[in-house]
């Protein structure tokens, strides 16, 4: 970690606020600003004319950084513009950046920019999905709008697989759920099956079932060694890998011995079935499904952003 960087996070460590959506416009707008103009930077110049505002910071300027990163998801809606204390935060930071500049005449301004990147990052990251139930809208729809949350924070969280680990707790909430707590065994998702000498993300009753986005031929592999074992396989995927699934046991002896479903319709037909088909009773059971799964996201997993919010 260079200096700069060292005391870019003593000042977010001392001053928390910068972490907080008007102040990662700040950091990001401000640094582009030194940039552009290159450094010293001059805080007067930096307020707008009527003084009471940082000059610049905007939903469409802090927009134009995020998609040049490949972000399409909204940070503030005025760009941190009318959050308190916005001026003071950029009096401070400039100040930084100047003693930073003077200590570095030469101060590539780059590894700031994407030091800032990375605490936008984990602040979406934070926010993990959030679930209101809309009668308006079929039990599958309201699931779908999960998984879409879950596919933007994955695409603007560095590439963890969150869609993955929701998917596989989903489940593992329905079986708790069918069957009661205690019968099938949780795993954090990044724990490999052959480090537990599990032969599937959940084995019940003789059934093995494989919980995946992305069905590939390594998945045929260890399925077909459920069969050897006396086990009957069963994948639990998302609608585009029902499919994929399908095409890769097509040519196989094992294409009419493994079961393959799709996950919102596995979960769907459930909240039906447990809510005795009242479609009144729909939103509590799919809230008890998910009041289950935050319980056990809290028991097998570090990271926040996979609780889901109500």
């Amino acid at each position: 970690m260079n200096d700069a960087i060292k005391q870019l996070e003593a000042l977010v460590a001392k001053q928390r606020k910068f972490l907080n959506k008007g102040g990662l416009c700040v950091g990001w707008v401000v640094t582009k600003t030194a940039q552009e103009k290159g450094l010293p930077l001059n805080p007067i110049e930096l307020r707008t004319e009527e003084g009471g505002q940082v000059a610049g910071l905007g939903k469409a300027a802090v927009q134009n950084i995020l998609a040049a990163y490949g972000i399409t998801k909204v940070l503030a809606e005025e760009g941190g513009r009318t959050s308190r204390g916005s001026l003071g935060l950029m009096e401070t930071y400039v100040s930084v950046l100047n003693a930073i500049a003077a200590q570095k005449p030469k101060l590539d301004l780059e590894p700031v920019m994407d030091w800032w990147m990375e605490k936008v990052r984990l602040y979406f990251a934070s926010e993990g999905p959030k679930f209101s139930f809309d009668p308006g809208k079929s039990v599958a729809a309201n699931l779908a709008g999960l998984f879409e949350q879950a596919v933007e924070i994955q695409r603007n969280s560095g590439g963890a697989n969150f869609v993955g680990a929701l998917l596989q707790h989903l489940v593992g909430a329905k079986l708790d759920i069918v069957l009661g707590t205690g019968v099938a065994e949780h795993h954090g998702f990044s724990v490999a099956d052959h480090s537990t000498e599990r032969q599937a993300d959940f084995e019940v009753n003789g059934v093995a079932i494989h919980v995946t986005t992305h069905p590939s031929e390594a998945l045929v592999r260890k399925m077909a060694k459920n069969l050897q074992a006396g086990l009957k396989p069963v994948v639990v995927t998302l609608a585009d890998g029902v499919e994929g699934a399908a095409y890769l046991l097509k040519n196989t002896e094992w294409r009419d011995r493994i079961d393959i479903i799709d996950a919102t319709q596995f979960l769907t037909a459930n909240v039906y079935e447990r809510s005795l088909f009242r479609a009144g009773e729909c939103k509590a059971t799919l809230t008890a499904i998910l009041t289950r799964y935050n319980e056990i996201v809290a028991s097998c997993e570090t990271d926040p952003v996979l609780q889901i919010r109500f």
